[in-house]
């Protein structure tokens, strides 16, 4: 198959933690055929989807991690896949990407598909499904966050957007930065806060569990820091090795259906406890530590789903 991913800049990337260097990697080992492009070069020409970008290869050298053929113009429309990887923060700039390559189908498959990344931001998907998640509010205006508050004394701020665990915010019931937070928060953006319960077995890490197709196939558990409340890799959690539980079986049983009809093959939820408290798709992680705790090729089943799809 003809593969093109649309991702940030390769050169930077950690290639021992990168899910998406681990996709391609696996792809290139099946026999496809890479193309790489960043999302500023993803355009709309008189009818046609045209990426500027560079044939693909990669290889498990950090620093010499990839190869780039020479730069061209080509049609998305003659490839058999395009990835959706570039990182949020899920901004106008990453909805039009998914506004553009949602004419692709249905003669390219895109993945995750665009339509449903776009209408499933990982902080709003759960609202469908209130009985697994932890009490609460998106709201823009401070009355509401304070009276959320009151009612739970203990509560995690952040920003409705945000990724990798930048803005977020723990505030115990003592502390007064509510309304800095609050006038610092919407002082830059219009868009609203999600203000939730705190939940302390975020102690104990915080799972992040993969599925494939709307199938588990394995989770890690991202413990925070000494000092920290944020679990996520990016700002020091530590990987460790975890089993499923009933309740996460529960909870992926619940969400799965919805997921593989709305074309997420490749999903990332996060699960504090007993309660679900974000579903990622737009650029989920994971799936190299996990295939080094559990020896299970993550990136091989989801190229199994994809090239049956095409088959």
């Amino acid at each position: 198959m003809k593969i093109a991913f649309q991702m940030d800049p390769i050169g930077p990337i950690n290639i021992n933690g990168d899910s998406t260097f681990r996709l391609a990697e696996e792809a290139q080992a099946r026999g496809h055929e890479l193309f790489y492009y960043t999302p500023d070069n993803l355009a709309y020409d008189e009818g046609r989807i045209m990426a500027r970008g560079w044939p693909l290869s990669v290889q498990r050298v950090q620093g010499d991690h990839f190869r780039l053929g020479e730069e061209a113009t080509v049609d998305l429309a003659d490839f058999d896949v395009v990835w959706l990887r570039q990182d949020p923060p899920f901004d106008m700039f990453y909805i039009t990407t998914t506004h553009i390559l949602d004419r692709l189908s249905p003669g390219t498959l895109v993945v995750n598909d665009p339509f449903w990344v776009r209408n499933y931001p990982e902080k709003l998907l759960i609202l469908d499904f209130p009985q697994l998640m932890p009490p609460t509010a998106i709201a823009r205006d401070l009355a509401t966050i304070r009276a959320f508050r009151a009612r739970h004394g203990d509560v995690i701020l952040k920003p409705l957007y945000g990724n990798g665990g930048a803005g977020v915010f723990h505030l115990p019931e003592s502390d007064r930065n509510l309304s800095s937070l609050h006038e610092l928060f919407t002082g830059f953006s219009r868009e609203p806060l999600i203000v939730q319960k705190y939940l302390p077995e975020i102690k104990h890490g915080d799972k992040r569990i993969i599925l494939v197709d709307g199938e588990p196939v394995g989770a890690i558990n991202r413990v925070p820091a000494e000092g920290e409340t944020r679990s996520n890799m990016h700002v020091g959690g530590r990987p460790e090795k975890v089993e499923l539980t009933e309740r996460d079986l529960e909870i992926c049983a619940t969400i799965g259906p919805l997921l593989r009809e709305k074309g997420q093959v490749f999903v990332g939820i996060d699960v504090i406890g007993n309660y679900l408290t974000e579903i990622n798709v737009t650029s989920p992680t994971g799936i190299q530590e996990l295939e080094r705790f559990d020896g299970v090729n993550i990136a091989a089943k989801i190229w199994e789903v994809i090239e049956a799809k095409r088959a």
